[in-house]
């Protein structure tokens, strides 16, 4: 009999349902099906040996257990027939197929009209190609995002590396784009530690229809953190940016503390809570599938931060449109409105804007499509984020020229060739440029503000 489809490909679509909340529902259902019935299985081989050593000795044959099927102890001459084992249901759409062995002199016969995959019109060739399609597609999946999340990883470190040793790039701005940063950095490694520990060969956690380590269901734990920790942070990003267009004036100070206990404490909370409920409720297999209610405790909360941000994105783009109506702005493409236009619709789609199209379809719709948008594609954000919020951003790139020309400087002397103007940093001086910003109209100041936020060319 050839085997079901591989236990990795079981493992990889809980995985992707677990990652994917809704949408990964559909993908996993095979596998929670698969650990139904093996459950069954093991239940069944269990009463069928106790029922064994209970039974006095009979002349016919006695109770067996052919890994499959119970048979009962039955006189010679007889034939006993069953129904095809129910997991195979999960191959073969024939209905009420039977399976018989007769008991004769010499012990049980052969399974008849055939072995299981044949009496039970088990398909070897069309699941094969279905296996072999499955298989290709989530390994697929997995290989993107993996390239997506390494690439993602090494850009975002040397964007934190950046802004961390520049010290005029240090302002309360900055400080919540490098917690940015960092969640998208601890999502990558927590992706990698979790594939780790559910599809290494030499770990044994291919199991999923039994209860996991705890080093496995720790990295499931993780996972589910810092996924919720960089959509809050996203979160955070959409707020601070509101903000500064929304309030004239405002205690960076104050706010930012807020921000840090909406991106590090609320979703440790969620997390905690799912976590202990888990351990008494549900606790079975690595905690990577969806199979209970108990998944809103994570799913609520994601949800709830997109819809947020894009609320706060459609208000951000209200907001901008009011400014670029007055009679003073004009029309032409040199507007400062206009550059903060197009630097906010760059922007604002980095706050996780994208998610909200597939987050409130049904668990069936577009499954494929899902994943690939969300896993592989998204893999891919926080390469995009470390390259506007740094690379591009025009404070990096002036801090970056200066320390280049002071090396060249130190390098080949004094030369007024070579020497640069000295500029300084937005962040450095952020307070005396709201100070003087206080002189100031509101629209000027508020537009000031938010221009130094997303000055990327």
């Amino acid at each position: 009999m050839r085997p079901p489809p591989t236990t990795w490909l079981y493992a990889l679509a809980g995985t992707l349902a677990c990652a994917l909340g809704p949408a990964g529902g559909q993908a996993a259902g095979l596998q929670r099906k698969e650990c139904m019935f093996l459950q069954k299985i093991e239940m069944d081989h269990k009463q069928c040996l106790q029922d064994a050593q209970l039974e006095n000795e009979t002349a016919g044959c006695s109770k067996m257990w052919d890994n499959l099927t119970c048979w009962p102890a039955t006189p010679r001459g007889q034939v006993v027939v069953l129904d095809c084992p129910l997991i195979f249901t999960l191959f073969s759409s024939s209905q009420g197929l039977n399976v018989s062995r007769s008991c004769t002199e010499e012990g049980w016969t052969h399974l008849e009209p055939g072995p299981y995959p044949v009496a039970c019109g088990f398909d070897d060739k069309a699941l094969s190609l279905n296996e072999q399609q499955q298989t290709l597609f989530y390994s697929s999946v997995k290989t993107g995002y993996t390239i997506g999340y390494s690439l993602s990883l090494a850009a975002l470190l040397i964007a934190m590396a950046i802004l961390s040793l520049f010290r005029k790039l240090h302002c309360t701005r900055n400080y919540i784009h490098m917690h940015l940063f960092m969640s998208f950095i601890l999502r990558a490694t927590a992706v990698f530690i979790k594939d780790l520990a559910l599809f290494d060969s030499d770990s044994g956690e291919s199991d999923h229809c039994s209860v996991g380590s705890v080093g496995c269901k720790a990295a499931v734990v993780l996972f589910q953190y810092c996924v919720m920790a960089n959509f809050f942070w996203l979160l955070v990003e959409g707020l601070y940016l509101h903000t500064l267009l929304a309030i004239s004036f405002f205690s960076e100070r104050k706010y930012f503390w807020g921000y840090i206990l909406i991106g590090w404490g609320v979703p440790s909370t969620f997390t905690m809570v799912w976590t202990i409920i888990r351990i008494h409720f549900e606790d079975d297999g690595c905690w990577d599938t969806i199979n209970s209610s108990l998944w809103w405790i994570i799913k609520a909360p994601i949800l709830t931060s997109i819809l947020v941000n894009f609320i706060l994105f459609i208000c951000i783009i209200r907001i901008l449109v009011q400014k670029l109506r007055p009679p003073d702005v004009g029309k032409s493409d040199s507007s400062p409105y206009s550059r903060l236009a197009k630097s906010t619709l760059l922007l604002i789609p980095l706050f996780g804007v994208h998610y909200i199209m597939f987050a409130f379809f049904p668990d069936n719709f577009k499954t494929e499509v899902k994943i690939v948008f969300e896993l592989v594609v998204g893999s891919f954000q926080g390469f995009v984020v470390a390259v506007l919020y740094c690379f591009l951003n025009g404070e990096v790139q002036a801090e970056l020229r200066r320390k280049w020309h002071g090396h060249l400087q130190g390098i080949l002397g004094s030369n007024p060739k070579y020497q640069h103007p000295s500029g300084v940093s937005n962040c450095a001086t952020s307070s005396t440029q709201v100070s003087m910003l206080t002189r100031l109209s509101p629209d000027v100041r508020r537009s000031s503000s938010f221009q130094a936020e997303v000055s990327l060319v």
